[in-house]
């Protein structure tokens, strides 16, 4: 957990990803709270490697990377999908399934290949679940760390052209639409207007709660 107290963000903020899906929800995550926040790629940061063994380990790792490099406060998420029959694959390597040129497609497709090798056909045997891992760091090395999660299960083909990533084939419980075919107010809206449905909007209501006040 966090050191305490939670130390409130004001002023600038970097955002610390150079993955364009991600930066737009983090971006619409931050709205309401009236942070001037640039991304890393604007400022022309290094996309620092990931060596961590967990989500919490490299969102700190880009956090820490950035907020150095700037000397500004910086904002990281490291997320990714969770597959029960797959033994928690591909977890922190969700990113890296997608090969360099990012083609989710083929990663979506080689979840779909191994869990049918695997037997995994009813959608009791597809279940999976989304993690976020949120880290604010400072220049001073003060760190605030957060992690959201929401559970669902695996559907193919892909649905919807929403979302990024692994979304089109994420049914979340107690849903009928996947990721991939909910509008981003209805994915990571915060509530009142939103539910805080996604993995990663549950992290940052635990980070908006600590570290944040609404304008």
């Amino acid at each position: 957990m966090s050191t305490h107290p939670h130390r409130r963000i004001a002023g600038r903020l970097i955002i610390a990803t150079h993955n364009a899906g991600k930066l737009r929800e983090m971006h619409d995550l931050l709205a309401p709270y009236g942070i001037d926040a640039v991304a890393a790629g604007a400022l022309g940061l290094p996309e620092p490697e990931e060596t961590g063994t967990s989500f919490r380990d490299n969102a700190r790792i880009k956090a820490v990377s950035a907020a150095a490099a700037a000397g500004l406060a910086a904002f990281a998420d490291d997320s990714g999908l969770a597959v029960d029959a797959l033994g928690g694959e591909p977890g922190i390597h969700s990113a890296r399934w997608a090969g360099p040129d990012r083609d989710f497609a083929h990663a979506m497709a080689e979840v779909q290949r191994r869990l049918e090798a695997s037997g995994a056909r009813s959608p009791g045997q597809r279940k999976a679940h989304f993690v976020s891992a949120l880290c604010v760091a400072w220049p001073d090395g003060h760190l605030e760390e957060f992690e959201g999660r929401v559970d669902g299960v695996l559907v193919f083909p892909p649905r919807g052209e929403k979302g990024f990533g692994y979304d089109p084939i994420f049914l979340p419980d107690g849903f009928d639409r996947t990721f991939g075919e909910m509008t981003g107010e209805e994915k990571h809206g915060l509530p009142p207007l939103g539910r805080g449905l996604s993995h990663r909007a549950r992290a940052f209501l635990k980070l908006a709660e600590a570290c944040l006040e609404r304008r």
